[in-house]
């Protein structure tokens, strides 16, 4: 697991990010304005719990209910699933009744972190 805070980017919102990575928002529209604090990859749940901070974004292969309790009880600026993956159908429905940041790219989860350190989260200058 790799957690990365915020060089530059430090000012980023996730509608930023959104726009630059070109992804599909799938729930929690209104979680557009939130400031992203850095990030964190990995598909191991217990890494995210311990390592991540509030405000993150977070990129995981992972597409179960898990996940979005993941999202809530950090407060993740919002959860990336890359390759073309969906959220499992109950986690689906629950990501859209709880309005959780979910958002979709057919970008790997490599290149979108890649991208997101173009873009200043993670970098130190």
């Amino acid at each position: 697991m790799t957690f990365f805070e915020n060089g530059r980017g430090a000012n980023m919102l996730v509608k930023e990010i959104v726009e630059q990575l070109g992804l599909v928002i799938f729930s929690g529209e209104q979680m557009l304005d939130k400031q992203v604090t850095g990030g964190v990859i990995s598909d191991i749940l217990s890494d995210v719990m311990a390592q991540a901070q509030k405000g993150a974004i977070w990129v995981t292969n992972q597409t179960h209910e898990n996940v979005l309790a993941i999202v809530f009880f950090k407060s993740l600026a919002g959860v990336i699933l890359p390759g073309g993956l969906q959220l499992d159908e109950p986690a689906a429905e629950k990501a859209i009744e709880k309005k959780l940041p979910v958002f979709l790219s057919q970008l790997s989860a490599f290149e979108i972190v890649g991208r997101l350190y173009e873009l200043g989260i993670g970098k130190t200058l």
